[in-house]
């Protein structure tokens, strides 16, 4: 297996150009597929979930050119063309979750497939959503998990559904983007988590004309309709990326400044910087870039973060620089991720010298002197690999092991990290 080696670094400074939002991209790129005209997306993630929407796209039949500045997508004013079609999906969520609602309602028949730890992601809760609409999907191996056999069936315009909304909150997303090729209305069941993620999805969905009804987190009415391509759309740089960075300038002094988002961000992980604010950084905003620096040791936290899933993997090993113990609360869907997080990243943090308690939902890590010469495996988990590049702000050598898996949603992370890490 491949690793890289990170040297101590006693300084972090400097200013990086974030790639573009993944949870972004992906929405975009299947809400332009689904509109009438041709949408010119600019500054689209080049990553691998990315690709992998592009090349699904391009076999259900939308045309999608690629530009040295921009990508153009000749949308199908509606339900896919091609009623036929074999799909590899990866491990990408924000491609698997929506199609396969998007896919329920077009009238065709298609497989959906992706690597084995896809197989391990529940999706059973939306299957079930889209058969009380009337779709048909089968499992193809376990119950509840992919991969699935989506058949043609006829889907009564206007009906209602109901999904979990504790799991994950693609599932909700999924629907919404699915639901103006017949209309209908959703209930949700239980708290919803990760609301900041179904933000974005109203938000875009909004800009490609279709405003969806809704009362507080419960319940939502979308009209049957078509998008309609605002003609150009910018993607905002990657909140969940900044974090690293951000965290980066509050352990190693910064300043560090990421730009593509700032404080007119429509993406839930710009609140990352409260936790660093929390911890005692310094933080400036502009619209579209944000800044942070600090001093260690960084103030002990116990906070709720649900909010954001994936920046709080940042919090967890910034706590390896605090002044006390530290508790990341309300994260159980971390367990549903590209691995379980939660396992994952308490054994890693142990592996550092620090004391870990690991619970169903949260994470509580007492901080120590930081272990020398550590190799940190990444289970095939983007965030994983990015995060544990902070240890080495802490003067020590880590080694990172499969560091290419960034290229999930950051090919270039560790060149950019480089950058601003002063050896």
């Amino acid at each position: 297996m491949k690793s890289l080696a990170l040297g101590p670094a006693h300084r972090a400074a400097g200013t990086v150009r974030l790639p573009g939002s993944k949870s972004i991209s992906n929405r975009v790129l299947l809400l332009a597929a689904l509109a009438e005209g041709e949408t010119q997306i600019r500054d689209l993630l080049d990553a691998e979930d990315t690709q992998i929407m592009l090349a699904a796209l391009a076999r259900l039949g939308v045309p999608v050119k690629r530009e040295s500045n921009a990508t153009l997508v000749s949308g199908a004013g509606g339900a896919f063309p091609v009623k036929q079609a074999e799909l590899f999906l990866g491990n990408a969520g924000t491609a698997f979750r929506p199609l396969t609602a998007v896919l329920a309602l077009c009238g065709g028949e298609y497989l959906l497939s992706g690597v084995p730890r896809m197989y391990q992601r529940p999706i059973g809760d939306l299957v079930e959503a889209l058969r009380l609409l009337g779709a048909n999907i089968d499992y193809l191996g376990v119950q509840g998990f992919p991969p699935l056999a989506i058949r043609p069936a006829t889907i009564q315009s206007g009906a209602g559904t109901r999904v979990r909304g504790d799991v994950s909150s693609q599932y909700l997303s999924a629907l919404l983007m699915a639901l103006p090729l017949t209309g209908g209305a959703i209930e949700v069941e239980g708290e919803l988590i990760s609301k900041p993620y179904v933000e974005i999805t109203l938000n875009l969905m909004r800009r490609f004309g279709v405003a969806v009804e809704r009362d507080g987190w419960k319940s939502f009415r979308v009209p049957q309709a078509r998008y309609r391509s605002p003609g150009e759309i910018f993607v905002e740089g990657d909140a969940s990326s900044a974090s690293y960075f951000l965290a980066a300038g509050a352990i190693g002094g910064g300043p560090v400044r990421v730009e593509g988002v700032g404080r007119s961000s429509i993406q839930g992980d710009v609140r990352f910087v409260e936790v660093l604010e929390t911890m005692g950084a310094r933080v400036k905003l502009g619209e579209k870039w944000i800044e942070a620096s600090g001093e260690r040791p960084l103030r002990a936290f116990d906070l709720d973060l649900n909010h954001i899933p994936d920046a709080a993997m940042t919090a967890a090993v910034l706590a390896l620089f605090a002044d006390g113990p530290c508790t990341v609360r309300n994260i159980a869907s971390w367990r549903v991720k590209e691995t379980d997080r939660i396992a994952a990243m308490a054994k890693e943090l142990r592996k550092l010298g620090a004391t870990v308690e690991e619970g169903s939902d949260y994470l509580k890590v007492v901080p120590c002197p930081l272990k020398a010469g550590v190799t940190v495996d990444t289970y095939d988990d983007h965030r994983i690999a990015m995060c544990f590049s902070l240890v080495s702000l802490g003067g020590v050598a880590v080694t990172i092991n499969d560091p290419d898996c960034v290229a999930k949603t950051f090919p270039g992370y560790f060149d950019a990290f480089s950058a601003i890490a002063e050896i």
